[in-house]
């Protein structure tokens, strides 16, 4: 049995409506200022027409899905360098067209072999630094490309890199969302002397339509494109992070980087309304966002309405509790027994932590589940919730023959750890520092072992086809951008263009961030059920997303005004 609920509220305001003259029509997508991209052939939804573009022409010579997807992470590499780079981290969920099988990618790299949690206190450091040499795990992005390409693309890593060398020799001009962020980096580049040689001019970021180029970096994705993966881990490259890692005294060596491997995982999914929803599973948060769905699936949210105080107030309440749990219990997959996964996925589980949630009011707070006998769990918990850097790109391609990709890379932090490997160009990630110093708990900094990651691509399936690929990068807000876009489709009937754009909230330690958009009635609502309110900007992510069809294939793609980005097909 649904839930319904509604709770009236007396307006302070009302909101402003415009008046539609005789004859006038109302607008054809209400929630959206873009029309929906739509295309038979190939689509591809990047933060950057850049990469967009260079990955509709490798389909558009006969290549598939994911070859567009490798060759436009590599340009993305290289034009938003605030967010991502050959020194991060990806993660990546696909569909083969011909098998029809559905598998996911962990290409997140491993702490150092030297690093333990003594090491920290021999420093005298309670936490792990949220930048420098310190923060770094090895970089998986490169071995995520050669995998994705080895077993699902039909071009050569040479040719997929092409465009981004081109780029990065050549120059790109810097475009408006990326050069906010630049300019928000600078003291941090200038930390490091490599870093601010490489990515300053006079001391100076960018502005928006500036030129720049980063011939150290091309000649670094040459060497990858002639060599393969063994030049990043075997060959000069890592000999040139391990370098730098020596001398600025970080815990590196080579055979961190000889043993690195991505490996092939199942997705884990819930059922909502009927739609089977994929995410990652653990070391990342994908779990949270199929809990946050399996609260909600028994409240009546259509009737609530669309960003109502009732709506959001349940959102934030589910929110809080899938939160919980992840501080709890989510960390390196070989650390989270299967018995926690299922029990925390379970319908039964959601049930019993529904009973929690107040309806007129927000509780003072949520714990963990109860799982002491198979895990460390609230006074072993580490809080997350203020390491919320979250500087990431996510893509999303499509082609007609069925394969379709839905893929994450990220440095974490702006420009990651802020440290450059001498005359490479490649920006280190600051991973490393999501890891945990606390005992017992399952994100517990160990020789190589995987950090809790941000990272969160997803994809959905209707009657066993697939139906959404998706994702909103952002850090914390990455499960609940998640949520808030798949309620948009399936619960509010929005299409791929609206459910994107339309006004999201974000909860964080700051109290509930709301986009302008939300109405005054909803403000009203959510601060008598006992939330503190915060206007925010750019703390929303950015959303790209193909919607496949299911009667005639057609793809139709949506991209985020929040971003620089493009949705373009053929």
């Amino acid at each position: 049995m649904r839930i319904r609920v509604k709770i009236g509220v007396l307006l302070l305001m009302s909101s402003p409506v415009m008046a539609q003259l005789p004859g006038d029509r109302p607008a054809p997508n209400p929630h959206s200022t873009r029309s929906v991209v739509i295309a038979r052939n190939g689509m591809i939804a990047t933060s950057q027409p850049l990469a967009s573009a260079a990955g509709l022409q490798v389909m558009q010579e006969g290549g598939n899905a994911i070859d567009a997807a490798i060759t436009a992470a590599a340009v993305l590499a290289v034009v938003e360098p605030t967010m991502n780079g050959i020194g991060g981290d990806l993660f990546a969920i696909v569909h083969d067209g011909e098998t029809r099988q559905l598998r996911a990618l962990n290409a997140s790299g491993r702490a150092p072999y030297a690093a333990s949690p003594d090491v920290f206190a021999s420093k005298s450091l309670e936490s792990i630094p949220d930048s420098g040499i310190l923060s770094v795990s090895v970089p998986g992005v490169v071995d995520g490309w050669v995998e994705l390409l080895r077993h699902h693309g039909t071009i050569s890593l040479e040719r997929a890199l092409t465009p981004a060398i081109n780029y990065a020799r050549n120059g790109f001009p810097v475009s408006e969302v990326v050069a906010h962020q630049w300019e928000d980096s600078t003291q941090k580049l200038m930390r490091d002397p490599v870093a601010a040689s490489t990515f300053l001019h006079n001391g100076r970021a960018p502005r928006t339509g500036e030129v720049f180029s980063n011939p150290t970096l091309a000649r670094s994705l040459e060497l990858i494109a002639t060599e393969g993966r063994d030049a990043f881990y075997g060959g000069p490259l890592a000999e040139a992070i391990v370098e730098t890692s020596r001398q600025q005294n970080g815990l590196f060596a080579m055979k961190d980087f000889l043993d690195h491997r991505s490996d092939w995982v199942d997705p884990i999914s819930t059922n909502y309304r009927g739609y089977e929803v994929y995410e990652m599973p653990p070391n990342t948060q994908g779990i949270t966002a199929l809990q946050m769905l399996n609260l909600l699936e028994d409240y009546d949210l259509q009737t609530l309405g669309h960003n109502s105080a009732e709506y959001l107030h349940l959102v934030v309440e589910a929110k809080r509790i899938a939160f919980a749990d992840r501080n709890a219990f989510i960390g390196d997959p070989d650390s989270v027994p299967q018995a926690v996964l299922s029990t925390l996925l379970s319908k039964n589980y959601a049930a019993l932590r529904r009973k929690e949630i107040k309806l007129d009011y927000r509780a003072d707070s949520y714990k963990p589940a109860n799982l002491s006998d198979q895990i460390a769990t609230a006074e072993g918990h580490q809080d997350l919730s203020g390491r919320d850097l979250g500087d990431t790109i996510y893509m999303t391609a499509a082609d007609g023959d069925g394969n379709v990709i839905s893929l994450i890379q990220s440095l974490f932090g702006n420009f990651g750890s802020g440290v450059v490997a001498a005359d490479t160009g490649i920006v280190l990630q600051n991973r490393g520092s999501l890891f945990s110093l606390k005992k017992e708990h399952p994100n517990l900094l160990s020789p190589h072992k995987r950090p809790f990651h941000t990272l969160v691509p997803a994809m959905v399936f209707s009657n066993n086809r697939p139906w959404l690929s998706f994702g909103v990068m952002g850090g914390d807000m990455q499960p609940q951008g998640h949520v808030q876009v798949l309620l948009n489709l399936i619960d509010f009937g929005m299409n791929i263009q609206e459910a994107g754009e339309a006004a999201r909230i974000r909860h964080s330690p700051l109290g509930v961030l709301l986009e302008s958009a939300i109405t005054a009635e909803a403000r009203w609502g959510l601060q008598q059920r006992g939330h503190r309110l915060r206007n925010s900007i750019g703390a929303f992510g950015g959303f790209q997303g193909i919607l496949i069809d299911p009667a005639t294939g057609v793809l139709m793609g949506g991209s985020d005004p929040r971003k620089d980005g493009l949705a373009i097909g053929f």
